[in-house]
């Protein structure tokens, strides 16, 4: 591990005198994929400096204690125990830093929320999840656009598709996908029996231009009228567009904007972002032992989480984590799950180093 820090040490090094001379090192583009890669190992860099900085003390604090006697002697020995206490906990950290990244944390995503078993109740639940959502995602400032909206006349949603942008939007959601259960009276049921809903829930990386290209000859559009619930909001133009991508057979639609340019480009996003996950899923499947870690398969069959509310309670099935507060969790208070998810991951991947 100690050879690899100091090879990245040496890295950080020689990147900050490639940056200090622009004008002998490269041109723009270059300079950016430079400062990129420095601000990726600077954490890195950081906490090796402090875990080096602490092995110099806790050995000046043992080797001066060997030469004092007395009070002294034992004040040295005790600061030098409690450096090393914090120099295990330094290289605790290093280990955590040296993880293989994915490498689509630092993305957006594209969040998609669709009513499963259960009918209106379902498509209830989904409207919550959505709204969940979104307060989570004003809350951390990521951007949210709508795709498609497909809403129902109680006021529940089918299906839901949204862009969601800002750095490492995708890190926070990517947990998110699977099945979520709720379990709870609903409002129509005269004989108070509890019922059992499902909704999907997946979370995409949004894909880069490099990452994905598209031949326009492999996608059929079609262009239709957009409506809401009930047939509100129904345009007499034909803006809404549907993408067929004819190799894979995936169908994105969107309807949300006024402009057929601006909702052909949306869902051109969406598309690029299923293609990558697909590509992504193949190339990981190809990959000998694709093991199963503590916070699950990601397939989004999977059941994750359910939402008791008789209880006020939510369990996530993965880690077996159970918050009480139904009301702040569905107004977007969901941190302390996702980080008890990623905190799970963590440990996962260095149980299986």
């Amino acid at each position: 591990m100690f050879e690899r820090l100091d090879g990245i040490k040496a890295r950080y090094a020689e990147l900050e005198r490639r940056l200090a001379l622009p004008e002998v090192y490269g041109d723009g583009e270059q300079l950016r994929v430079l400062s990129k890669e420095k601000a990726e190992l600077g954490e890195i860099v950081a906490a090796y400096d402090a875990y080096l900085a602490a092995q110099r003390e806790m050995r000046a604090d043992f080797e001066e204690a060997e030469r004092e006697t007395g009070e002294m002697k034992d004040l040295l020995v005790e600061e030098g125990y409690a450096v090393q206490k914090r120099l295990s906990a330094l290289e605790e950290q290093l280990k955590i830093l040296l993880l293989p990244k994915d490498k689509n944390d630092s993305r957006g995503c594209t969040l998609e929320i669709r009513a499963g078993a259960g009918g209106e109740e379902a498509a209830l639940f989904g409207y919550e999840l959505y709204r969940m959502y979104l307060s989570f995602c004003e809350k951390h400032r990521f951007g949210w656009e709508i795709v498609n909206l497909n809403e129902t006349e109680l006021g529940g949603v089918k299906e839901a598709v949204v862009i969601v942008s800002g750095e490492n939007a995708y890190k926070r959601l990517k947990y998110e996908s699977g099945v979520h259960r709720v379990q709870r009276v609903p409002e129509t049921e005269s004989q108070g029996r509890i019922h059992t809903s499902t909704c999907t829930v997946a979370v995409l990386p949004e894909a880069e231009e490099v990452d994905v290209t598209i031949d326009e000859k492999d996608v059929r559009v079609d262009l239709f009228r957009s409506s809401g619930a009930g047939g509100q909001k129904v345009n007499k133009t034909e803006t809404a567009i549907r993408l067929t991508h004819i190799p894979t057979g995936i169908v994105v639609t969107c309807q949300d904007e006024r402009s057929q340019l601006k909702n052909k480009e949306k869902a051109y996003r969406v598309l690029k972002s299923r293609l990558y996950d697909l590509y992504e899923s193949r190339a990981a499947g190809e990959v000998a032992g694709k093991r199963k870690s503590l916070v699950g398969t990601g397939d989004r069959s999977e059941r994750i989480r359910t939402y008791n509310f008789p209880q006020s309670r939510i369990t996530d099935h993965r880690i077996g984590l159970s918050l009480h507060d139904m009301d702040a969790f569905l107004s977007g208070e969901i941190d302390e799950m996702i980080d008890a998810l990623a905190r799970a991951e963590v440990a996962a991947k260095l149980a299986a180093q």
